[in-house]
């Protein structure tokens, strides 16, 4: 999450405010675009990636960069406000309440800045902080790579409570806190419900085995989440699965967004899905990028940004496109793939090694073969009883950085011989 390389395009959700469309892209730039006319009104550059969703108030922006700093924008003028220095990039968006500004970093402290820039107090985590804040009755809920979600006093930054999971806690929009519920995603590859009050596990729900990231939507007595597998489940309140719909990539980050008793979300696959409540796809609208962002609907029209360096906006009813907007180079975006930081060991048994083939081995030296480069690494030496020299053996194979788990499954694993 920390790897975007340079490019134009869009990985924040946009904010709809009167006629108004602002969004961040990873070009460095903060845009204002007019809803009527389709055109810049202005943008605001700072020195890193805008990978962090932007929150408004009645005059100013608030978002984080890549440069470190978290910036405060007057709304109509694009003029910067104040900024505030930070220790590490940001990647989630902060939280607004009474008069305070709350965000994670990836220096691993939480802070609390009041509206004139001015830092309240800090919480140190054990680890980077890729999370957005959440706020309910005065407590802040937010999670860390250190693989727990804390509860903060959020006056005084003092730890309430904190329950541990297996894995990193990662999510760009803040989590969902419903009915004295916290819903949220980890690494370790559940959708966790806690109690409010005191943390207590009320039930987890296991999704699929590249991690989870990001935060369910609520609508009714359901819940609707996408997984980095490319599975949208719907789940009860209980945690029991109500259906799946499955896609072909990544659904990362971001929720979904449930309009009109319509579900809209976007995946790796370059699409925009539009699905019934009951998980009936009514309708997608494909861009040349991934859709990683979630979408801002106002009067029935869609804004999705997409990795092709495009905002769209469409009809949320049909799916057409009304117009599209360029950042500022047409430069896609590197990003890591869904699952770099997974990798497979696959190796022979000692059975097969030490088998009778009438060879004898002199010496024998094993290290990994590294696909990323095709060289083949390990290296066997034998002789044998006739004239003839061979080399028979199956290596230890380790698959580094796996970039598709769709392109494995189809295939199947890899034995390499020589």
């Amino acid at each position: 999450m920390w790897k975007f390389g340079y490019g134009g395009s869009i990985a924040t959700p946009p904010v709809i405010h009167e006629d108004r469309v602002y969004f961040g892209a990873l070009d460095g730039y903060i845009y204002c675009v007019s809803m009527e006319t389709h055109e810049e009104i202005w943008k605001f550059r700072t020195d890193g990636a805008i990978d962090a969703a932007i929150m408004i108030d009645e005059k100013n922006l608030y978002v984080g960069s890549f440069d470190k700093n978290f910036y405060a924008i007057n709304l109509k003028t694009g003029k910067e406000v104040w900024r505030f220095r930070t220790g590490g990039e940001m990647y989630s968006s902060c939280c607004l309440n009474n008069g305070m500004i709350y965000f994670g970093n990836r220096d691993g402290y939480v802070y609390a800045l009041n509206k004139t820039g001015e830092m309240v107090w800090k919480f140190r985590t054990g680890d980077e902080v890729a999370s957005a804040p959440a706020i309910n009755e005065g407590k802040l809920y937010i999670g860390s790579h250190d693989k727990y979600l804390y509860c903060l006093n959020a006056d005084t930054g003092k730890e309430l409570w904190k329950s541990r999971t297996g894995g990193e806690v990662v999510n760009k929009i803040p989590i969902l806190v419903h009915k004295n519920v916290v819903y949220f995603a980890s690494f370790d590859n559940y959708l966790y419900a806690l109690d409010e009050k005191s943390g207590r596990e009320l039930w987890r729900f296991k999704t699929g085995k590249y991690g989870n990231s990001g935060v369910p939507a609520v609508h009714g007595d359901v819940l609707y989440y996408g997984t980095r597998d490319g599975i949208f489940y719907a789940i009860s309140l209980e945690g029991k699965e109500l259906w799946r719909f499955e896609v072909d990539g990544e659904i990362r980050s971001q929720p979904p967004v449930i309009y009109k008793d319509m579900i809209y979300f976007g995946a790796g696959d370059n699409y925009l899905h539009c699905l019934t409540l009951d998980g009936k796809e009514m309708w997608n609208f494909r861009t040349d990028g991934y859709v990683y962002p979630t979408m801002g609907i106002k009067d029935d029209v869609v804004l999705i940004g997409s990795w092709d360096c495009h905002m769209y906006a469409l009809d949320a009813n049909e799916g057409k496109e009304l117009w599209r907007f360029a950042t500022s180079t047409m430069v896609q975006s590197y990003i890591p793939p869904a699952y770099e930081i997974f990798k497979l060991e696959v190796r022979k048994s000692e059975d097969s090694e030490n088998a009778d083939t009438g060879i004898k081995y002199k010496e024998k030296r094993e290290r990994s073969v590294s696909l990323s480069d095709y060289q083949i690494e390990t290296e066997y030496t034998t002789t044998s009883d006739y004239k003839t020299e061979s080399d028979y053996d199956v290596q230890w194979v380790i698959f580094e950085w796996l970039t598709g788990f769709s392109a494995l499954s189809r295939k199947g694993l890899i034995r390499q011989k020589i």
